[in-house]
């Protein structure tokens, strides 16, 4: 594959420098026929963001934006896989396929739950925490997105810190008629139902977009029922061409049974099987936003965004290994006590950003600034002792043994220039400043009847980010880098113990490092669409436990001290190609788009330093021994991530293949190979899964939809837990099918 992978990029490398030769002549041929008609050419996706949009700057920043009218792909069910496969370099967890949560991560950092990403929807946060909890717990419905917007780690000057970027969800809107009806609606494997439906117009000074997504199913394993509904509004109102408001409200709420982990050999026998029965888990999710936007005059441009975000996440389930038996007691004729585990979001926050151009000699300057003020709150209630029964049933007996109040305060300021140097070459030096007080405090444990109370404790760092981008123009394409720091601040998890004689390190650092990028990208003609580049990321400052002698008395036992304890580095080669082979040769018209596309990375994730110990013995002879994971590759870091694809379409009927092959992964620090007694830690094979889709419109306003998922039943699993969603190895799901029909009027 080294070598098939290599050959692809010097041709298109090459054949892209060669024609440039010949691409001045022809463009004055062109000017002479058609004298004032500019020809631009199309992008296949992903596309890449222009050097300015929505008062953001892009110029030399690695951007991907995925257009999903354009891409064949399981939108009913959140297919990650297939969505994202024109992306390099993306990991996929697929804990279970009901796509309710899209686990991303990128360049070797974890996916989950996209912690390491700036997740957004229309622009502002959907996390639970932007920095003391960065989980998405809720993710809109694909088949309401029209576009998804990623930036690597360049985003981190004008959107947050986050080491992976900002992925950013753009839902539809109606642009031109004064009433559309949309509707979309599927059936498939293990009792999948889901219709979507959509409502909007654009009249007079007011524009509105209203959906409503139901889904449900069986599942796909055992014990995985589940049952969604979101539910959108967006109202526009325009005082002129250059001045307008908006306002929209998202609501969700799903709730899913959760079929657990398993131990290999549960795996290597029957993949679809669950020894979990009474796991449950719940998240209603609210986001409010109001917008505003106005143009003060021909070079200034103001957005501001008010948001709101309110949220629980809700669990109840048998959680102890996949190797111990969820059994009915002799004694009782029960089952166990069910644990609970309840959070509770509250967030506000409002952001400014500001578009100045200007003038240096005959070149337009463009200016891009802001300030973010935000604030979060956080109620956590764990180890709670639910029923023993088998429903989803939140009541508690007596009170939770852990009840935590977190807060976040948070103020940025960002700025960045694009200094153009030349009309093709550019310069965007940045900066960020983070001011961000956490507090933490409450109750942690109940024993024997008393409460063991977490005195309050805050921290406040002031942190400045810098960064440098470059971008020089060659025609349709450019060469682009950047560098920027990024850093990762101390989460709740962390400044709490999990245990009552653990301690926190009262010095804990917050995570930091940088991103950068060099890379050529463009378009050639209208046949060729691609990017290669190389990136390093440089993580510092990793969050982890080393034991330590309570009292430092060996006879004593010993407890976690929480420290920061080493770096990681990754780097590596990240590369998309499409070429479209009908428009090379010029036949399009009469035979369609047949496009061949190789979305391809190579990442070696390693620790450069990491401290960490084990002990043995028993008191009073118990022995602490001390090593550094130093050369171990990161954990769920796969070598190499490959997507080929093969699409084909006319005006009426496309069709794709993708081929994804993903590298194994080790899935501890300690690089584990042998899987544990309880499956939570050992390698994970890699796999090679093959999905297919396709549509059919006729009769103009209708569509037929119909795919396959994992084409060849593979049996493969992307991730080992610990904890949620259920210790354990998670498969992914063997083949799968759906059917849709939609309209659009």
């Amino acid at each position: 594959m080294r070598p098939f992978y290599s050959l692809l990029s010097v041709l298109f490398i090459a054949n892209s420098l060669k024609a440039q030769d010949n691409f001045e002549n022809e463009l004055n041929d062109t000017i002479k026929k058609l004298s004032p008609v500019i020809i631009v050419t199309k992008q296949q996706s992903p596309e890449r963001m222009p050097e300015t949009k929505d008062n953001v700057l892009f110029s030399g920043k690695k951007n991907e934006v995925l257009n999903l009218s354009s891409i064949n792909g399981n939108l009913t069910n959140n297919n990650a896989r297939e969505i994202f496969a024109r992306i390099p370099g993306v990991t996929v967890w697929e804990n279970e396929g009901s796509g309710l949560q899209i686990n991303l991560g990128v360049r070797g950092l974890s996916p989950n739950r996209s912690w390491e990403l700036n997740t957004r929807q229309n622009g502002v946060d959907m996390s639970a925490d932007v920095f003391g909890y960065p989980e998405a717990y809720y993710n809109p419905p694909l088949e309401a997105v029209e576009t998804i917007q990623m930036v690597r780690g360049g985003a981190s000057l004008q959107f947050g810190p986050q080491f992976g970027g900002m992925l950013n969800y753009v839902l539809k809107r109606e642009k031109d008629k004064p009433f559309s009806f949309e509707t979309q609606n599927t059936v498939g494997s293990y009792g999948i139902v889901s219709s979507f439906n959509a409502i909007g117009g654009k009249y007079k000074k007011w524009s509105y977009y209203l959906y409503n997504h139901s889904r449900s199913a069986k599942g796909w394993r055992e014990n995985n029922r589940f049952q969604a509904r979101n539910t959108h509004a967006f109202v526009e109102y325009r005082f002129s061409e250059k001045t307008k408001i908006s306002a929209e409200y998202t609501n969700s709420d799903y709730e899913m049974q959760q079929p657990g982990g398993l131990t290999d050999a549960q795996f290597e026998a029957n993949p679809r099987q669950s020894t979990r029965t009474r796991n449950w888990f719940g998240v209603p999710w609210n986001i409010f936003a109001v917008n505003f936007d106005t143009k003060v005059n021909s070079n200034f441009d103001v957005n501001v965004k008010a948001f709101g975000l309110v949220g629980e996440r809700n669990s109840v389930g048998f959680t102890a290994a996949a190797n111990v038996e969820d059994a009915i007691s002799t004694s009782t004729n029960q089952y166990a006590n069910r644990r609970l585990d309840c959070d509770t979001y509250k967030n506000l926050g409002i952001e400014n950003r500001n578009l100045y151009r200007y003038k240096l000699g005959n070149t337009t300057q463009n200016l891009a600034f802001g300030i973010r003020l935000y604030q979060a709150n956080t109620n956590r209630f764990q180890k709670g002792k639910g029923t023993t029964g088998s429903d989803f049933d939140m009541t508690i007996e007596g009170k939770y043994p852990t009840d935590l109040e977190f807060t976040t305060k948070n103020v940025a300021l960002f700025s960045e220039n694009q200094f153009k140097i030349t009309d093709k070459f550019s310069v965007t030096p940045g900066f960020r400043y983070e001011h961000i007080n956490s507090t933490a405090e409450g109750r942690i444990d109940i024993v024997s009847g008393n409460d063991v109370n977490f005195d309050k404790k805050t921290v406040v760092r002031n942190k400045p980010l810098f960064g440098l981008g470059f971008e020089y123009k060659l025609r349709n394409t450019n060469f682009y880098a950047n560098i920027s720091q990024a850093f990762r601040p101390v989460l709740f998890s962390d400044l709490t113990p999990a245990a009552v004689i653990d301690v926190v390190d009262p010095n804990l650092k917050d995570a930091s490092g940088y991103n950068a990028d060099l890379g050529y990208r463009g378009v050639y003609k209208r046949f060729l669409n691609f990017d290669v580049s190389v990136f390093y990321l440089s993580y510092n400052n990793r969050v982890g436990g080393v034991r330590q002698y309570i009292n430092n008395d060996p006879s004593q036992g010993t407890y976690l001290f929480r420290t920061n304890l080493g770096e990681t580095r990754n780097k590596g080669i990240e590369s998309f190609v499409d070429l479209n082979i009908t428009k090379l040769f010029d036949i399009d018209k009469p035979y369609g788009n047949l496009d061949i596309f190789a979305s391809m990375s190579f990442i070696d994730s390693k620790y450069v330093d990491f401290k960490t110990t084990t002990t043995s013995g028993s008191a009073p002879n118990i022995v602490i021994n001390e090593t550094n994971l130093a050369g171990n590759r990161v954990e769920n870091s796969p070598r190499y991530i490959h997507n080929f694809g093969m699409s084909w379409g006319n005006n009426n009927f496309s069709a794709t293949v993708q081929y994804k092959i993903s590298g194994r992964i080790f899935t501890d620090a300690n690089n584990t190979v042998t899987p544990s007694a309880n499956s939570q830690t050992g390698v994970l094979d890699g796999y090679k899964i093959v999905d297919f889709s396709s549509e059919y419109k006729f009769l103009k306003n209708y569509n037929l939809r119909a795919g396959v998922n994992n084409v060849f039943d593979k049996n493969y699993a992307t991730r080992r837990s610990g904890g949620y969603p259920g210790p354990g190895i998670l498969p992914g799901e063997g083949r799968t099918f759906y059917i849709s029909i939609g309209a659009k009027f």
